[in-house]
């Protein structure tokens, strides 16, 4: 008798939930055909960083709180984004060094979350996702904290190598920040729309025709970018390519 697999929660994030619910549905796709039981507990809301990088730790900390509860149980916490991936893990456990009970579970809960990638490859063992052919060529923005706080890197680059058809023509400039940065792009919007500007340059420069990347704020900042220059270029999560559920519009168009 096969030993059952590991009970994965899926963390959807608040921009997957309310603008790219199909990568959602890619996750679930990847990690049930990897061997997970797969749920997606309903009273979870946001990671809390935009109160966090906003100086605002006493919000941060209760929405941890809500995260902590809702997430107990699991075998597995994975998110389809660096960016609240590294939330949980990188900066959670700051919020509760005052604490000595509740930063033994916060400390455990982010030793168990992971980015979806990630996860497949450095976690599951997966070397291939099963996708169906994907004639394109495409590049890849890697995004910064899933990059510098969880290490993501080869890890999608290794799965889409895999997928038939994908050409993969790397990004001049891949590790350089898109300008979104969370509340980032609200304090300076002129910073912001500079460096997501030269982004978009590089992004064309390769003639790609589909950009790719994990993190979702990421990709709406460029797909808005280079949507408002008139560009071609597709965007799209990487889940999708992966799950074979790219027959979705790309990200910001309609």
């Amino acid at each position: 008798m096969s030993k059952p697999g590991p009970r994965v929660a899926l963390f959807v994030t608040c921009l997957v939930d309310l603008y790219r619910p199909s990568v959602g549905f890619a996750a679930v796709s990847l990690l049930e055909r990897a061997g997970c039981t797969v749920e997606v507990p309903a009273q979870q809301t946001c990671c809390g960083q935009p109160a966090f990088n906003s100086g605002d730790r006493a919000t941060a900390k209760a929405i941890a709180r809500q995260v902590l509860a809702a997430f107990q149980g699991y075998d597995y916490v994975v998110v389809p984004s660096g960016s609240c991936g590294g939330m949980i893990r990188s900066h959670f456990p700051e919020l509760f060094v005052d604490e000595p009970d509740t930063a033994l579970q916060v400390e455990h809960l982010a030793a168990r979350t992971y980015e979806l990638v990630s996860f497949l490859v450095d976690v599951l063992g997966v070397t291939e996702t099963g996708a169906p052919a994907f004639p394109r060529t495409v590049t890849y923005h890697d995004s910064c904290s899933g990059l510098r706080e969880l290490g993501v890197k080869a890890q999608p680059r290794a799965l889409l190598s895999k997928v038939e058809g994908v050409s993969l023509t790397e990004l001049p400039g891949a590790e350089i920040c898109c300008g979104f940065g969370g509340t980032f792009c609200v304090k300076y919007p002129d910073i912001s729309d500079k460096m997501v500007g030269e982004k978009a340059a590089d992004i064309e420069r390769t003639g790609a025709e589909v950009l790719l990347a994990g993190d979702l704020g990421c990709l709406l900042n460029m797909a808005g970018k280079l949507s408002r220059q008139g560009s071609r270029v597709e965007v799209r999560h990487v889940a999708e390519v992966l799950a074979g559920t790219a027959d979705a519009p790309p990200i910001g168009r309609t």
